[in-house]
């Protein structure tokens, strides 16, 4: 913990405070929740950004929208455009945000909707002709003025919320007591070589109630890299030159499997939007090297790269174990709950 944060400690003593009166006159219906009649399931998370929410939401989508007409309702951060926006053809990174564009150009048996109302967007998506059988919200764990009918909770293997303090000393959104109206814990970003014994220390330290369940989720990374031009093994450009660009929260992991000696690296803010000068940065440290990034910044490199050079690498969320019972899980939350509708 650097000097600052820890002068800026009182700061969040009160921030806690606040947040705790927030939740406690939620809980005690001072404050108005409304509830809607299907299927709703947030996923979030207590402290801020880089807990991968993204893989987590397209996991549920794989899941969903075969069996169910399906919708994602995002904030849409650091979006161009204000108030409720539905994707359609016209739509881009800069209208959606880069993670609802990349929903609604991977998925497109999905309706993808930002509104950072949530009530609202809700009510905008039942309103349409063809409306969702259940939707999916996005970094919602804190929007408690709609109440969800199921709550995914993801920590960071790296940085349990166990760990943490409030903002601004810590990186908590609110008190850890918060895990407490999930359903579902999940540890993401976990080595995929896990022991059993260190999953009982972490469960041990989350301290679940009886009825939560727990899971933990490593990053799988696909084998190809994808853009306009087509697709490469990893293996096959491991050693090639190359630049990495990433404008994600932990960027670390993405460098860290596709980086080799001659590689170099470029790291931009969470959410960053690509300026010309930063569009120029990356053409003169490329040079006639391929540029690999992520899948949630391709969205908003692409057509301002030469489409030759710039390929992304995606990535899923994988179980370490007990995917079949979180499966089962969730779809009998939706089954039960499209059944009482």
């Amino acid at each position: 913990m650097n000097l600052l944060r820890k002068i800026l400690f009182p700061f969040a003593v009160l921030y806690g405070l606040i947040t705790s009166i927030r939740n406690f006159l939620f809980d005690k219906g001072i404050l108005k929740s409304y509830a809607f009649d299907l299927p709703v399931i947030a996923v979030g998370n207590l402290s801020v950004g880089g807990t991968g929410k993204t893989p987590q939401i397209e996991y549920l989508i794989r899941l969903l929208s075969d069996k169910y007409k399906t919708a994602t309702l995002s904030r849409g951060y650091k979006r161009q455009s204000e108030g409720f926006v539905l994707a359609d053809a016209s739509s881009n990174a800069q209208i959606l945000g880069d993670e609802p564009f990349q929903y609604f150009q991977k998925f497109p048996n999905i309706k993808v909707a930002v509104d950072a109302n949530r009530k609202n967007g809700i009510e905008q998506l039942l309103a349409q002709t063809d409306k969702p059988e259940v939707i999916l919200l996005d970094d919602a764990f804190q929007h408690r003025k709609v109440k969800a009918g199921f709550y995914i909770l993801l920590t960071s293997y790296g940085d349990l919320f166990c760990d943490d303090l409030m903002l601004p000393t810590g990186n908590l959104r609110e008190s850890r007591s918060g895990a407490q109206r999930a359903n579902i814990i999940i540890v993401t970003k976990c080595p995929f070589n896990l022991s059993q014994e260190k999953q009982n220390d972490i469960k041990n330290k989350l301290k679940l109630a009886a009825s939560q369940e727990l899971y933990f989720t490593f990053i799988a990374y696909d084998n190809f890299i994808y853009g306009e031009s087509g697709k490469m093994n990893v293996n096959e450009i491991q050693s090639a030159s190359k630049l990495l660009v990433a404008g994600i929260a932990k960027p670390e992991p993405f460098f860290a499997y596709l980086q080799d000696t001659n590689d170099a690296c470029l790291s931009f803010p969470d959410h960053h939007n690509f300026t010309d000068k930063d569009i120029l940065e990356i053409k003169n440290s490329a040079q006639n090297n391929i540029i690999i990034t992520t899948e949630k910044d391709y969205v908003r490199l692409k057509g301002r790269l030469p489409s030759e050079q710039l390929f992304y690498l995606p990535i899923q969320s994988a179980f370490l174990s007990g995917s079949e019972n979180f499966d089962k899980t969730i779809l009998n939350y939706v089954g039960t709950s499209t059944r009482n509708r």
